[in-house]
């Protein structure tokens, strides 16, 4: 046994390294906070959008491949490797350029949880993209100067619980979030089976923490993209909260068929507009029975603020 008068200063020695050792890892934990707001106040000062603005609105209109990556049957993005698409996204865009004053700018809208037809392992019927090529779809489109959207295909989770999984990558300043009510189902809802809807509430809830995850990262103004062609999908939507300077509100007309349908739904959806809300419309390569030109499309009224191809 240690006879107690060595005990003591045992004791001390023991107690002292643990102080030393609890004091590095409060160091520690104190300079990985420092990084985070460094590299985050070092992103919002030094990132903005290609024309060297951070707002999106009123200085951009956007044009983007719709799709997920390595699946061509969901959309055109999905149709090539990622550096392809990005110069696909920038091609498409440099074709509308002549037929707006703003600038047009490329970007990607990516389904980043998809809806299944199997529940999976929450029940929730939605699957997530691998988050690994996600991230590198963001960061190759960042350093290519195309803008990214995340496009949530929720099931029968909320639009709110989804986009906070993504906190870290809306975190980034070239990223934005679309919401597709389609794909919101009610408990005894399934894929293809029923159109889905969402409330205005969960939308504005959504759209309230992007916003505030905008203004406490010093990020660009940030999409807010809502998908419509049925006005049932948007009940209420006259109550959307647009009071949120962070945040660039487009509702995307995405109806396909003829012309002339596609039309109709156009006017449908811009009948009685939320405040502060514009408008985008949605070409699809094979399910429209003809395809829009970039010229005719730029002649909608209103002119769309946002173009995507499926």
């Amino acid at each position: 046994m240690t006879p107690y008068h060595l005990r003591l200063p045992l004791l001390y020695g023991v107690i002292a390294l643990a102080l030393v050792l609890a004091g590095v890892g409060q160091l520690r934990a104190h300079v990985r906070s420092a990084q985070l707001v460094v590299r985050s106040a070092h992103t919002a000062v030094r990132f903005s959008f290609p024309a060297g603005t951070r707002q999106l609105f009123p200085d951009y209109r956007l044009v983007a491949l719709y799709g997920k990556p390595g699946t061509p049957v969901l959309g055109a993005l999905g149709q090539q490797p990622l550096d392809a698409s990005l110069r696909r996204a920038k091609a498409l865009a440099g074709a509308y350029q002549p037929y707006m004053k703003e600038h047009a700018y490329p970007a990607v809208e990516i389904i980043t949880t998809i809806a299944s037809a199997s529940p999976g392992s929450n029940g929730s019927y939605s699957v997530p993209i691998n988050m690994a090529t996600l991230r590198q779809w963001v960061t190759a489109a960042r350093q290519q100067r195309v803008y990214v959207v995340l496009d949530l295909q929720p099931g029968r989770e909320d639009f709110l619980t989804q986009a906070r999984r993504y906190a870290d990558v809306l975190a980034e300043p070239n990223v934005g979030l679309a919401l597709d009510p389609e794909w919101r189902l009610k408990p005894r809802e399934l894929p293809l089976e029923q159109i889905g809807s969402a409330s205005i509430r969960e939308v504005n809830l959504t759209a309230a923490w992007l916003a505030a995850l905008t203004a406490r990262d010093q990020l660009p103004q940030k999409l807010f993209l809502l998908h419509e062609f049925r006005e049932s999908m948007l009940p209420g939507r006259d109550r959307l909260d647009t009071n949120h300077p962070e945040l660039a509100y487009v509702i995307q007309m995405d109806g396909q068929g003829s012309q002339a349908e596609k039309l109709d739904t156009w006017k449908a959806i811009m009948a009685d507009p939320p405040a502060s809300v514009r408008f985008g419309w949605k070409n699809f390569y094979q399910k429209d029975t003809s395809l829009r030109s970039p010229k005719a499309t730029m002649q909608l009224t209103p002119q769309p603020w946002y173009v995507s191809y499926q």
